[in-house]
């Protein structure tokens, strides 16, 4: 199956049921299906070859969703643009994934002289929300009724059908290649581990650039709603799970807190919610629990990475309270889904037995054919015949697998390794703080010396020392922090996890060395 064929089953299911919800506009499956139709038909015409790539570069809007569909009906590879990245990386990855079709919100519209300059694959820039003249032509303008695209590509199962990228936290962002097979596998995870009572109705509210938006597409396979918000903030966010009775949400544990701290937060009705999944980072124990006594008993976890997307592990709402209603497996990501092998691995290639320390290592269908035209990497990420998460984690007697950390990120600090995720959850755990992050600095004495920064929830004044004292006593004098500092904004990458690496540079540009 190709990936638009997902959508089709979810327009022959719910053809009069509203497919996308925007603002004041909403579209029934069938109107939907028709645009996509009319997309491919125009990209076609347009001399489009099937399998050739093409990509949206638009933050949350339904135009930009139409225009994925539509990159798919033509039988094209949609590949994935983050509209928050620089101008400089989307040139590069768009080189790199060989672009030949561009569309372009009118936000980003200063943006194409780069990309003409720097991006000669690409052959064709279409306007997206209205008519510019950096653009070759305004898509609207080339619209027009006719038959349905015929299929032009097998749709077999190694076929490609979807480019991401990592996102560059370690060095240059690397194309990842996800096939047909691999979709089906997302897919088929998805619903297995998140059966839904009804047709799903999804709030998009994250960027639709990283994992909201194929978790939006893997929706409509079930014809649920797809709600579009054009960014997060949390009120419209109360709001819209209270107009359109949302059961469905992805957010990161950072969108989740600053929706756990509006002051309206408490009073809204949530009783629409089935699930609400996070992942991309550890979360706070104490958020977790509170974010279950506010939203109800809908919290859905799961681990994943670009290379295997979203759900290599996952833990259900049942299963995150004990019979006493405390957290049952706290800090666990969940247990493997029903397409994936996982295990911890050593250096050596040895799978190690529960209780130890190792790298969550994946094998099945959910993982990538390989990076883009990279195959030393690929290699290296493969080695032993697993795909190497980079995670440090631990699985126990039960098959809970829980995340350390990032291996990057681990500090050496007098000999002793520390995670800063384990510090984070100690600070987190402090009433006053609202987020925060823990990095290695150089240090004469220690090698490398753990700092904080930390942001303090709304209208408090913050005592510094108090925290430290607070996280002393959970952690221990080895991983306790030497220092904190409170910040006013952490910085973000553009998938709205901390950037630890952000933290990190001041401190390790005068030694000469990048971690």
């Amino acid at each position: 199956m190709r990936m638009i064929d997902y959508f089709d089953r979810g327009a022959r299911i719910a053809h009069d049921r509203p497919c996308m919800i925007a603002g004041d506009v909403s579209r029934t499956y069938a109107e939907m299906s028709r645009r996509t139709h009319d997309i491919g038909r125009m990209l076609i015409a347009d001399g489009f070859p099937a399998g050739a790539h093409a990509a949206v570069l638009s933050g949350n809007a339904m135009v930009a969703f139409e225009a994925v569909l539509g990159i798919l009906r033509a039988d094209g590879v949609w590949a994935m643009a983050n509209n928050r990245a620089s101008v400089s990386e989307n040139a590069y990855l768009f080189d790199l994934l060989d672009v030949d079709t561009l569309f372009v919100h009118s936000d980003a519209a200063d943006r194409i002289a780069t990309f003409r300059a720097e991006c000669p694959r690409i052959r064709r820039y279409i306007a997206l929300d209205r008519p510019f003249a950096e653009a070759d032509f305004y898509l609207e303008d080339r619209i027009a009724p006719g038959p349905d695209v015929p299929q032009r590509r097998a749709g077999k199962a190694d076929e490609l059908g979807f480019l991401g990228n990592t996102g560059g936290t370690t060095g240059r962002s690397k194309g990842v290649m996800l096939t047909n097979g691999n979709w089906q596998a997302l897919v088929s995870s998805l619903v297995a581990s998140m059966p839904m009572k009804t047709p799903p109705v999804n709030l998009v509210a994250a960027p639709m650039t990283h994992a909201a938006g194929p978790l939006a597409l893997a929706s409509m396979a079930l014809g649920g709603t797809v709600v579009v918000l054009p960014k997060f903030e949390p009120a419209d966010v109360i709001a819209a799970i209270e107009q359109h009775r949302v059961t469905y949400m992805f957010l990161p544990p950072t969108a989740i807190y600053m929706l756990l701290a509006h002051p309206g937060v408490r009073e809204a009705d949530f009783s629409s919610l089935e699930y609400i999944s996070y992942a991309g980072a550890p979360m706070s124990l104490e958020r977790l629990q509170e974010a279950i006594e506010v939203f109800g008993p809908v919290m859905n976890a799961s681990f994943g990475q670009t290379e295997a997307p979203m759900c290599v592990t996952a833990m259900p709402p049942h299963e995150h309270l004990n019979a006493k209603g405390e957290l049952a497996h706290p800090g666990s990501c969940g247990r493997p889904n029903l397409l994936s092998i996982v295990e911890i691995m050593d250096d050596d290639g040895n799978i190690l037995p529960p209780g130890e320390r190792g790298e969550i290592v994946v094998r099945g269908p959910l993982v990538m054919a390989g990076y883009y035209k990279n195959p030393e990497a690929t290699a290296e990420v493969s080695t032993f015949g697993w795909h190497h998460t980079g995670d440090v984690g631990i699985r126990d007697e039960d098959g809970w697998f829980y995340v350390v950390d990032r291996k990057k990120d681990m500090i050496i600090s007098g000999g002793f390794n520390v995670y800063p995720a384990e510090v984070e959850q100690a600070l987190l755990a402090h009433e006053d703080v609202q987020d925060c992050a823990v990095i290695g600095v150089p240090d004469e004495k220690w090698g490398e010396a753990v700092i904080a920064f930390v942001e303090l929830r709304t209208g408090v004044a913050g005592d510094m020392q108090a925290i430290l004292d607070h996280a002393r006593d959970l952690l221990g004098p080895v991983k306790t922090p030497k220092r904190i500092e409170r910040i006013e904004t952490l910085p973000r990458t553009n998938a709205g996890k901390v950037s630890r690496a952000e933290l990190r540079k001041p401190f390790w540009a005068h030694v000469g060395k990048a971690i």
